[in-house]
């Protein structure tokens, strides 16, 4: 199906979902072949995922409140929390085990893996209840949808890459905290620069964990390349833009020295790294501003943001996120009540004043952070809407993200490989470690070794 075709189904969908049919007696016909009616007044037990773990004592006392005032409404509905969330690294483990709860947090790289081999249940009919999808950006909706346009989970969480830099170091180093560079050259000599004024690492890579992959893709698209056909059937990175990124790695690393001493980190590593003023610049979500600053103690004054280096002219950054899933062993009540949860813990506050307020004043009491920038998995109007709602409680240095925010209106935002994306970012990342570890490193070859593989992957 084409893009167009397929976003015409988004829509349609989408329009279908506008109205309920509840029955007078509480329950709704379910769809031919469904196993029955729905009854959302029978007692129902779900078990809910990303419990945060007891070292963030103020977060489970938010989860566990949250919990509370949703059974005090839903007095049918039982909710059990568990600490189980998505990794790369075993979450394919855990649903051939059968071990998941029955909703939870997963990557916006899984669903279009896990619909065609039946995964994750067809939730179309329920939403149509809970009507929880009029406000949604078509584009995230499509993450989760199949060429019929049926629904399988829902997206509620997006983002898109930029450059997140330390302030500190840039006035240390003579550089304007509020110009952060704007293309993969100025990159280079920003490095320099930070490295021989102030002996830290002017650039950092994520190599490892499927994140070396993850960037690498992200550097491909800045300069204008592919990872990956659009049907997902082929590997499309053995090109001019991917092997010039590894080249400008190599570069910084073995020409420039200006990559400090760790070349193996994921992501929690070298955000705890940059906050401790380690590092000047590396690739980032703005969501690492609240690990930074709440997990590993940077001053938000050090923090700043800025759009996605491009090479050639704006090409984009790549966009993914979160969607929920719902277990495919559920049961027509326990989907319709994980969808309530999840109604009421993502997105009521997008459209109820009130909410929004005091969602602010709530996340604010947790040590929490209100006003940080992101990508919108919802219409902008909407989104625009709840900001404003929420701009008196801001606590976040929204101006230092001034960059990035403009970046969002003005670059594309491009997808994560459609095929088996973490596979893909899995096979790559010995590519990029080598590349940084290894002088002699072949770029050509490397690349031709790692696409053999992966288009052997995504043949299956």
């Amino acid at each position: 199906m084409t893009r167009t075709a397929r976003f015409v189904a988004t829509l349609t969908s989408a329009a279908l979902l506008l109205t309920a049919a509840a029955c007078a007696d509480g329950s709704t016909p379910a769809a031919t072949g469904s196993g029955g009616a729905i009854d959302e007044k029978s007692p129902v037990t779900i078990t809910v995922g990303n419990k945060p773990k007891p070292d963030k004592p103020a977060d489970v006392a938010a989860f566990e409140r949250n919990i509370k005032k949703f059974t005090e409404a839903h007095p049918n509905i039982t909710v059990k929390a568990t600490e189980t969330e998505w990794d790369a690294q075993t979450f394919q483990a855990q649903v051939a085990g059968g071990s998941l709860p029955t909703v939870m947090s997963i990557s916006f790289t899984e669903p279009l893996n896990m619909i065609p081999n039946k995964q994750l249940p067809d939730i179309t009919d329920e939403l149509k209840l809970v009507d929880l999808t009029k406000d949604l950006n078509p584009e995230t909706l499509k993450m989760v949808q199949d060429d019929k346009g049926r629904i399988y989970g829902v997206p509620f969480e997006a983002f898109s890459v930029g450059l997140a830099y330390n302030r500190a170091l840039f006035k240390q180093a003579g550089l304007d905290p509020d110009k952060p560079p704007a293309n993969w050259d100025e990159v280079r000599q920003y490095a320099k620069q930070i490295t021989e004024k102030t002996g830290k690492a002017g650039y950092a890579q994520l190599t490892k964990d499927n994140t070396g992959g993850w960037m690498l893709t992200t550097m491909t698209y800045s300069m204008g390349g592919t990872v990956q056909s659009p049907d997902g059937k082929k590997s499309t990175f053995n090109d001019a833009p991917t092997k010039k990124a590894l080249q400008l790695l190599k570069d910084l690393r073995w020409t420039d020295n200006t990559m400090g001493t760790n070349f193996l980190y994921n992501q929690e590593e070298a955000r705890q790294d940059f906050a401790a003023g380690k590092i000047g610049m590396i690739m980032q979500a703005p969501d690492a501003y609240d690990m930074c600053v709440k997990n590993f103690g940077m001053k938000p004054a050090d923090y700043g943001h800025g759009a996605l280096p491009q090479d050639g002219g704006p090409h984009g950054t790549l966009t993914g996120g979160s969607i929920k899933m719902i277990n495919p062993k559920a049961s027509k009540n326990e989907i319709v009540a994980a969808l309530k949860w999840i109604k009421s813990q993502e997105f009521d506050k997008y459209t109820t004043e009130a909410l929004a307020v005091q969602n602010a004043k709530d996340t604010i009491a947790d040590k929490g952070f209100v006003g940080r920038p992101g990508i919108t998995p919802l219409s902008q109007e909407t989104y625009d809407r709840y900001n404003k709602w929420r701009e008196p409680y801001n606590n976040v240095p929204v101006e230092q993200f001034k960059g990035y925010v403009e970046s969002t209106k003005t670059l594309k935002l491009l997808p994560e490989p459609v095929k088996k994306g973490q596979e893909v970012y899995a096979l790559l990342d010995p590519v990029v470690q080598q590349v940084l570890t290894k002088k002699d490193a072949d770029i050509d070859k490397l690349l031709t070794d790692a696409a053999s593989k992966i288009d052997a992957r995504l043949a299956r």
